[in-house]
């Protein structure tokens, strides 16, 4: 028991470490995207923290097999560097009882995994959902902040606001730059439209468009590096609020809760309900090659085996993400599905758990031929 507690706390400690900067590296490259996003007026600031939070257990199902699978293979590594692992093979340590102690903190992993891909995923993804069919109803004058120019559609439209309100119902120094699309379709080069006014308000019309409208200011048409701009002034002037576009890369399929896939005949349902099966399952695979693949000589290096083992792992999600889309598509049966692929790399995992003892036995039986033929 002594040496079961010491390997599971060895791995689960680099675990804990792989995992956590794997995490931190994809959370930064989502919540920069989002938080562009809320710089250009988007999406609300307030609720990139829910967003972050709700799709955490959708990164952490796909980080947690990589973290252990790299945390065998450094923990373990690490361990034969140092001779402990020699010293525990010189105890009758080998390498399937090696295994069996694995796949218990494993065992922990899948299950948190399991949990992950068919509950709290799920339930992320739909909460996403919600939060973004909220920001949907939102129009460019409730994303407002003041002081800071925002471009919507595509950069075609430019608005600032040097004061806001409290409650977002009167601005205060207001700018508008927008394309003349007018200009555009008549062949010509494309206008610009500046608009400048002392305040604005928001006014809804019954039909559930908005307007801005704004008082005591000036508009501007005309084509940059040209003087033939026309300036009109105005009392009141109404501009068409136009909703923000957000773009959050989010399958309806991943928020089907797990029980209802279980029900549905629509293959890409069953491909789903596949996948989703296809994570737990992956952490016991990848720990049965990670086992092998972490046994190192000492004057090889640490980290000899650790490419080598990156892009089989690489192949396997690669394999499974594919197998999936045939899936998709209809190319493959559903009672092949996703099967195969785990069905093969646990062969290659196996293959190389025994090849090492069944190498020496071969080479023992080869002296000992030599010995008798001497």
């Amino acid at each position: 028991m002594i040496v079961f507690r010491y390997l599971s706390r060895e791995l689960l400690v680099t675990l804990s470490a792989v995992s956590g900067v794997l995490l931190v590296i994809i959370m930064s490259g989502r919540f920069i995207k989002y938080l562009a996003q809320a710089a250009q007026g988007v999406l609300d600031p307030s609720v990139l923290f829910l967003i972050m939070g709700f799709r955490l257990p959708g990164f952490l199902q796909l980080i947690l097999p990589l973290g252990l699978f790299l945390g065998i293979l450094l923990a373990y590594g690490r361990m034969y560097l140092d001779s402990e692992m020699t010293v525990l093979s010189a105890t009758g340590m080998s390498q399937r009882r090696l295994l069996v102690y694995t796949l218990a903190p494993a065992s922990l992993v899948a299950l948190v995994v399991g949990w992950l891909s068919l509950g709290l995923a799920p339930q992320g993804v739909t909460e996403v959902a919600r939060i973004l069919n909220e920001q949907d109803s939102l129009t460019e004058f409730d994303t407002l902040v003041p002081g800071r120019f925002q471009a919507l559609r595509g950069g075609s439209r430019v608005t600032y606001t040097r004061e806001l309100t409290e409650d977002r119902s009167e601005l205060a120094g207001v700018f508008i730059s927008e394309t003349n699309t007018s200009a555009r379709s008549a062949g010509s080069d494309r206008g610009l439209s500046v608009l400048v006014a002392e305040r604005g308000r928001q006014e809804i019309q019954p039909d559930g468009s908005r307007y801005l409208i704004l008082e005591n200011g000036y508009r501007y048409d005309g084509r940059p590096g040209q003087a033939d701009y026309r300036a009109i002034q105005f009392d009141t002037y109404g501009v068409l609020l136009p909703k923000p576009e957000v773009s959050v890369e989010i399958s309806e399929r991943e928020a089907i809760p797990t029980a209802e896939l279980w029900d549905s005949d629509s293959l890409r349902h069953r491909s789903e309900l596949q996948w989703r099966l296809s994570l737990p399952l992956l952490v016991f695979v990848v720990t049965v090659m990670a086992v092998p693949l972490a046994r190192v000589n000492p004057r090889q290096g640490r980290f000899l085996k650790l490419l080598p083992a990156i892009l089989l792992y690489m192949a396997y999600l690669s394999l499974l993400i594919a197998a999936r889309g045939s899936l998709d598509k209809g190319r493959l049966p559903a009672s092949l599905g996703l099967w195969w692929v785990h069905g093969l790399f646990l062969l290659i995992g196996l293959g190389l758990l025994f090849w090492e003892p069944l190498r020496l036995s071969l080479r023992r039986m080869r002296a000992g031929r030599e010995v008798v033929h001497g």
